[in-house]
């Protein structure tokens, strides 16, 4: 199971994501939609490493990780 828990991201003062929180379980397909700048793309980039969110956690199988890079 993947989780994010309470992830924000600001540019320069710009918000992309505000206390979002996703929870996957293992086996499931999600679709993430919404109107450009949503930040549907931060989310993900996050997710899987190409940006550090400024605040939340993420878990993957029951424990929290940092991811570095994709």
């Amino acid at each position: 199971m993947l989780e994010l828990k309470n992830i924000t991201k600001t540019f320069g003062g710009v918000v992309a994501n505000n206390d979002v929180s996703i929870t996957v379980q293992n086996g499931t397909i999600h679709a993430i939609v919404g109107e450009n700048g949503a930040g549907k793309s931060t989310i993900m980039r996050i997710a899987y490493g190409f940006y550090a969110a400024d605040s939340g956690e993420i878990w993957f199988d029951g424990k929290q990780v940092e991811i570095r890079g994709p």
